[in-house]
């Protein structure tokens, strides 16, 4: 079965995961899907990830993260860009998520990074998606 996002499906993995209280998925590696989930290492909404090789290719191993009462951290995740619909934005257009609770993870021509970062840089590109 071939996947027209590989993203998106990465995403809905790491949500569904997350609904159904697991301790960790597999993802299929690529470079993007490697950014992104350094990304979320570094804001706090994963505990751990690691790149594991098996019979089928590499995968990603992702460790989820649960707060006191077993609720995950990551109660949103969302694919914005789409490849349908694309969505690009510049630095000073950049949107805030909860109002600077959540995370927006962009594809800028510096490589991948947050919102909040793509915007002190002064640059701007592909929104993937936004984490909250």
């Amino acid at each position: 079965m071939s996947v027209s996002d590989p993203v998106a499906d990465m995403l809905t993995k790491i949500r569904n995961a997350g609904m159904a209280k697991h301790e960790k998925v597999d993802i299929p590696t690529s470079k993007l899907k490697l950014e992104i989930v350094k990304i979320l290492k570094t804001e706090g909404y994963i505990k751990n990830f690691k790149k594991t090789n098996q019979e089928g290719g590499s995968v990603i191993r992702v460790f989820l993260k649960y707060d006191d009462a077993t609720a995950p951290i990551i109660h949103g995740i969302e694919k914005v860009s789409k490849p349908g619909r694309r969505v690009y934005m510049g630095y000073k257009n950049m949107p805030r998520v909860f109002n600077g609770y959540g995370t927006l993870i962009v594809s800028t021509s510096q490589g991948v990074t947050t919102g909040k970062k793509a915007a002190d840089k002064q640059v701007g590109g592909e929104i993937i998606c936004t984490v909250w």
